[in-house]
C-alpha cells in the first residue's frame, strides 16, 4: 500500500550497507519504476544505478539521469552523463529523488549545478467502486492522431517535437487510457492515465486554457481514477510541480497526498 508519509528530501543518510533500503525508499523505488515505464524514453543507457534517458529534448523527465535504485551510488555518473548528452547536444540534467540520497545532489551543487523545477509525488488509495466515468469524456485503449494532436498543442508541444511526443505515446507497452473532455462538441481538455501491477500513474492533465477554473480539470480526474479502478489498479500516483498551487489543491481535494519530493540540477549557464 502506497503511504502518504514521505520520507524527507533529502532522505538523510543511506541505509547501513547488508540492511537494505527503508520501507520508505522501496516504496519510491516501486513509484519510479513504475513512472520509468509508463513515460518511456526512446533511448535508455545503463550507467551503474543510473539510468540516462534521452528522447531528443523532449521533456526533463524523458531527458534526465535518474537513479534506478535505492541508495544509488553516483561514483563516475556525471561524467558519463555529461558525455552522453554532450553527444546528443544536449545540457546534462539530473533528476533527484530519494533514491539518489544526499551525496548526488552534493556533488552536482559543488559543480555548479543549480536546482530548479522542485516537485513532488503524490498518491491515493482507489475506492473499489469510484463513481462512474462523468459524462461528456471519452477514454480509449489507443491514441488516435486527434488525441496526440490535440493533447500535444494543450500541452505546449512545440511542432518539432511532435514526432517524438507521438513516438512516445504510443510507446508505451503497459494498457493506458487516453481521455478527452468534451463540451459543446469541441475537446477542451486531455489525460493520460498508465495501469500496472495494481498501480497507476497520472500523466500530463491539461485543460485548454480558455476552459481553466471551471472544475473541469477535476472531472477529467474522475474519469479517469474510474477508468483505472476498471482495470483492476488499486492505488494511483502522479506528478506535479511545487509551484502549481492550483494543481496540487485539485489534487489534494480529490484525496491525493503527498509522498516524496524530487528536483532537477542543470548547468548554470552565464
Amino acid at each position: 500500500m502506497l503511504s502518504a508519509s514521505p520520507p524527507p528530501h533529502p532522505p538523510g543518510p543511506n541505509t547501513p550497507p547488508g540492511t537494505g533500503p527503508s520501507p520508505a525508499l522501496t516504496l519510491v523505488h516501486r513509484v519510479e519504476t513504475h513512472a520509468f515505464r509508463a513515460w518511456p524514453a526512446p533511448e535508455v543507457q545503463r550507467q551503474g544505478d543510473w539510468l540516462l534517458r534521452g528522447a531528443g529534448g523532449f521533456t526533463k523527465r524523458a531527458n534526465s539521469a535518474n537513479a534506478a535504485v535505492p541508495q544509488a551510488g553516483f561514483g563516475g555518473v556525471q561524467a558519463a552523463a555529461e558525455a552522453f548528452y554532450a553527444r546528443r547536444a544536449l545540457p546534462a540534467v539530473f533528476r533527484l529523488t530519494p533514491l539518489a540520497g544526499p551525496e548526488a545532489d552534493a556533488a552536482l551543487a559543488a559543480a555548479g549545478y543549480a536546482a530548479f523545477d522542485a516537485s513532488r509525488v503524490m498518491a491515493r488509495p482507489l475506492p473499489e467502486a469510484p463513481p462512474p466515468c462523468p459524462h461528456g469524456l471519452d477514454v480509449t485503449a489507443r491514441p488516435g492522431a486527434g488525441w496526440l494532436e490535440g493533447f500535444a498543442r494543450a500541452n505546449g508541444v512545440d511542432g518539432r517535437h511532435h514526432r517524438v511526443h507521438h513516438a512516445m505515446v504510443r510507446a508505451i507497452a503497459a494498457p493506458a487510457g487516453f481521455a478527452t473532455l468534451h463540451e459543446a462538441g469541441a475537446a477542451i481538455g486531455f489525460g493520460l492515465a498508465v495501469c500496472e501491477d495494481g498501480l497507476a500513474g497520472f500523466y500530463d492533465i491539461v485543460i485548454s486554457p480558455t476552459h481553466r477554473r471551471r472544475g473541469h480539470g477535476r472531472t477529467l480526474m474522475q474519469g479517469l481514477l474510474a477508468w483505472a479502478r476498471d482495470q483492476g489498479a488499486t492505488e494511483a500516483y502522479l506528478q506535479v510541480r511545487d509551484g502549481n498551487a492550483g494543481a496540487r489543491q485539485l489534487y489534494a481535494g480529490l484525496g491525493f497526498a503527498d509522498l516524496y519530493r524530487y528536483h532537477y540540477r542543470v548547468p548554470q549557464t552565464g
